[in-house]
């Protein structure tokens, strides 16, 4: 048969499913896919407008970022170095000295917000709540590696300064417009004040001196700084950016609370609504009701019209009033029955939990259900928890504990042979793991016998268990208990020694 003569196919693959044009549910939807540029960015500084106000004024808004940030944060995320001591050509007890160390020396710099933070403001660990926090409503946070003089309290002159989202936009140029999402300069190119080559690599941000549609009396005049993505010389990074891609060709990030503005939105007015009718149908009102006389035209109500003065009469216990005659009362109802408030609102935040990655019972801390349920609830947040940490441990904490370590070996107060010599090695001693507390149990007991059994079976290890559940160290656990027996093999003997004599006395 001639390609001319060909038939044509129909309903084929997805035309007779999703690609339909002839369904009637399916035939006026045409959306459009484009790129990152038209889908997120022309429309992000409302998104994050919108997310923000969610965030503070919304109770569910407020919650989802809150749950994600203790879950995943927590108190902060602890350095537990674990140098590769293979590679390395250490002994095991040599690596284990070089963490106990290394965590000295990086507790020394991370507790104190002298120390860390160039406004002075905050330690380590309160900076990863912020940084984390502010990249989920605004959907990416800065941090610029800033240097101060070192001092008698602090050795290390590394110091972290934390960017809102906002601040990171487009310069303004004459002829340009604020809201431009994309503009030229040279052969790069500036998007939402991402600057890239024109191979779309990295190079720069651009950070002004406040909110660009915020009037600000004390710096009325708005400029842009240019900071360089990594140092020219160095190569070392200048800043961080707290983001999570989800697109090829990103350059900025999605608020968490995008996916689910209407919803929250009309959620927060349903309540209001509901609110406010309950509140009305709380108050008692009372109408005095008199039937209406007959009376001919122009004619006009004489003396013997009924008047009856409210204030004479009181609600009361056991109280009898004599009302006019013809005069009745009647009573508004005063119910408060929402009887389908509860049942719409779980509806919708179950989805809203769905969405943002966090179970209904956890969203709500509402556990309710059975012990399974329950459990499976916390596991399946656990999930997007452990996820999002790993991320975060990637675009924060890691290169931070890098700048922290290089600074450190530099001084000589940290000692790692062929860290500057050997990109292998180098690795080697970066290796690190972040861990918070994470006790989040139903049933302390079954969570302890679940640990037990994975050590006998081999699928874990004591020291893992104990930076995973509780954020501490095995090994300095192991270093106390043996004191504490001591202490109390010397205590106990005594004590049963002197219950002896008294009982004998």
């Amino acid at each position: 048969m001639s390609k001319k003569n060909k038939p044509h196919i129909v309903n084929s693959g997805y035309d007779n499913g999703g690609a339909s044009r002839d369904r009637k549910t399916l035939k006026t939807w045409t959306p459009s896919h484009y790129s990152a540029k038209s889908d997120i960015d022309k429309n992000l500084n409302l998104l994050r407008d919108r997310a923000y106000d969610l965030a503070i004024n919304s109770a569910i808004g407020h919650a989802a970022i809150s749950c994600l940030t203790t879950g995943t944060v927590g108190s902060g995320l602890k350095l537990f170095p674990r140098p590769n001591a293979d590679v390395l050509g250490i002994s095991t007890e040599q690596a284990r000295e070089w963490s106990r160390i290394t965590k000295r020396e990086f507790s020394l710099w991370a507790d104190n917000a002298l120390a860390c933070d160039f406004l002075r403001r905050n330690n380590f660990f309160e900076l990863q709540r912020i940084a984390f926090a502010s990249c989920l409503v605004d959907g990416d946070s800065f941090c610029l590696f800033k240097r101060r003089v070192p001092t008698s309290y602090s050795p290390y002159s590394l110091r972290l300064q934390l960017i809102e989202a906002m601040r990171v936009s487009n310069p303004l140029t004459e002829g340009a417009a604020l809201s431009t999402v994309e503009m030229k300069r040279g052969n790069h190119r500036i998007v939402n004040g991402i600057e890239v080559d024109s191979d779309g690599v990295l190079s720069a941000i651009w950070i002004s001196n406040r909110i660009w549609n915020e009037f600000d009396s004390v710096n009325p005049e708005l400029t842009w700084q240019r900071v360089r993505w990594f140092g020219r010389d160095t190569g070392c990074r200048n800043l961080l950016h707290i983001c999570t891609d989800t697109r090829p060709d990103q350059y900025r990030g999605v608020p968490l609370l995008a996916p689910v503005i209407e919803p929250l939105k009309q959620i927060s007015r349903y309540a209001d609504a509901e609110l406010t009718s309950a509140i009305i149908k709380s108050f008692f009102s009372i109408f005095f009701e008199q039937p209406q006389q007959n009376l001919g035209f122009n004619q006009i109500v004489g003396d013997n019209e009924v008047a009856v003065d409210v204030s004479e009469y009181r609600l009361g216990p056991a109280t009898m009033c004599a009302l006019p005659r013809g005069v009745s009362v009647k009573a508004i109802d005063s119910s408060n029955a929402q009887s389908t408030f509860d049942v719409f609102l779980s509806s919708f935040l179950k989805q809203i939990g769905a969405a943002t990655g966090i179970p209904f019972e956890v969203l709500l801390h509402n556990f309710s259900s059975s012990y399974s349920a329950s459990r499976a609830a916390l596991l399946q947040a656990a999930d997007t928890f452990r996820i999002r940490r790993a991320a975060f441990v990637q675009d924060f904490c890691a290169p931070i504990y890098e700048q922290f370590l290089t600074e450190a070996i530099a001084l000589g107060r940290i000692k790692a042979e062929g860290f500057f010599d050997d990109p292998i090695k180098r690795k080697a001693w970066l290796n690190s793991e972040w861990f918070s507390e994470n006790n989040r149990f139903i049933d302390p007991v079954k969570e302890a016998e679940g640990v037990r059994l994975r050590i006998a079976l081999g699928l874990t290890t004591r020291e893992k268990e104990s930076a995973e559940l509780c954020g501490v160290d095995f090994w300095e656990n192991l270093s106390v208990l043996s004191e504490e027996n001591k202490a109390m093999s010397n205590v106990m003997p005594q004590a049963e020694t002197e219950g002896d004599l008294n009982g004998k006395s």
